[in-house]
């Protein structure tokens, strides 16, 4: 087995409202949605999933859509900040574009020699703009927005904590991350691949309030691994540690294990195949509702509880 995780897979999130939310990330930050299904541990409510073009691992933010509910507690630990990454002449793109859709953006500020840009998505969850020489080559499809300005995924997440060290030590030890400096109490580290979607920052804050779960919270996190016997590998491994470890979960797009580290926020580890063209046309994606085998004799009455969702253009 590889003694590393190439990167993150993907971040899920909570939002009140599909159709903001479907707005947002496909009317403002110009994401494709590649999917269109349901939670599987709760059909009646969406599972959106935004990325590129194939909601390329490393791309993809989704989000759980549960109706109303009331928004979290930003606090320790949780995922605080999801950062995206693009080329660095392009801050000044994305400053504007915000500006001009009418969404609040925190001052630029400079971390490990690069520039970002912070704001919040409808749902209040932290989004950063980190503007990169090595944002990877993914590049959705957007039409209105250009090649050069386009997010390229992933550029990382930040995770807050009261205490960092014992997930640091997951981080290096055993997911095969390195440090890779900090600057007053964020700690970076890096996969061992580098560059895209690789980075995880760790914020000790032991006076910070308890977060609490809810729309505008990130609920896990997941970090890729090449396929089914990496994955079983991983698991293996985690549990002998001591982790309580969940079985292989058949996601459809992806299989996923799911354990917590040790200050208290769920990752998981996720597969690369079988992707997002699984069930229908890579040129179709995110265009109807897909579920599962399972799920399918109750189509009808899905389709009759859930909303009709529009999805808007990115101009």
């Amino acid at each position: 087995m590889s003694s590393t995780l190439p990167g993150l897979h993907h971040v899920t999130a909570i939002t009140a409202d599909a159709q903001k939310n479907v707005d947002f990330y496909c009317g403002v930050l110009g994401l494709r949605l590649v999917k269109l299904t349901v939670n599987f541990d709760d059909p009646t409510s969406y599972h959106l999933y935004y990325g590129d073009q194939l909601g390329t691992p490393g791309t993809i933010m989704t989000f759980f859509a549960w109706h109303g509910a009331q928004r979290g507690r930003v606090g320790t630990p949780q995922v605080t900040a999801t950062s995206f990454a693009v080329l660095s002449a392009a801050l000044p793109f994305w400053a504007e574009r915000l500006a001009r859709r009418g969404v609040a953006t925190r001052p630029i500020v400079s971390r490990f020699g690069e520039d970002v840009l912070g704001f919040d998505d409808p749902d209040g969850m932290a989004l950063e703009i980190v503007a990169t020489s090595a944002p990877g080559d993914q590049a959705p499809a957007t039409g209105a927005i250009q090649a050069e300005s386009v997010l390229r995924g992933f550029h990382g997440v930040t995770i807050s904590e009261e205490g960092y060290e014992a997930t640091a030590k997951l981080l290096t030890e055993v997911m095969g991350f390195r440090a890779d400096g900090h600057e007053g109490n964020r700690f970076r580290y890096r996969s061992e691949s580098g560059g895209f979607a690789s980075i995880v920052d760790l914020t000790c804050m032991p006076d910070a309030r308890h977060g609490g779960l809810g729309a505008g919270i990130v609920h896990h996190v997941a970090f890729r691994t090449p396929g089914d016997e990496q994955q079983k590998e991983w698991r293996s491994k985690i549990a002998r540690l001591g982790y309580n470890v969940s079985p292989v979960m058949d996601r459809n797009y992806f299989h996923s294990i799911y354990f917590r580290e040790p200050g208290g926020v769920l990752f998981e580890i996720a597969t690369d195949p079988p992707g997002f063209a699984v069930d229908e046309a890579a040129d179709r994606l995110g265009t109807r509702l897909m579920l599962p085998a399972e799920l399918e004799p109750r189509r009808p009455e899905l389709e009759q509880i859930l909303p009709t969702l529009r999805v808007p253009n990115s101009n």
